[in-house]
């Protein structure tokens, strides 16, 4: 069983359902959205290097734990 906990920035959600499902589409909806949310380019460049640091499913966890997905 594993815990959910609440995304680094719970205040930011990005629907990922019903759009393309391409790592790199995914991974640009959430540096889209971290940037209209004024996350700074030190932060976002985190993100990227978390999220390219695995498989797709590795992306995916770390959009997770970044930020609300639907």
């Amino acid at each position: 069983m594993t815990t959910q906990t609440e995304p680094k920035y719970p205040d930011i959600t990005v629907q990922l359902t019903g759009n393309d499902g391409n790592a790199f589409a995914i991974m640009g909806a959430v540096r889209k959205a971290l940037r209209r949310a004024g996350v700074s380019a030190e932060e976002i460049a985190e993100y990227v290097k978390q999220s390219t640091a695995g498989d797709y499913d590795n992306l995916l966890r770390v959009a997770m734990s970044w930020v609300n997905c639907d």
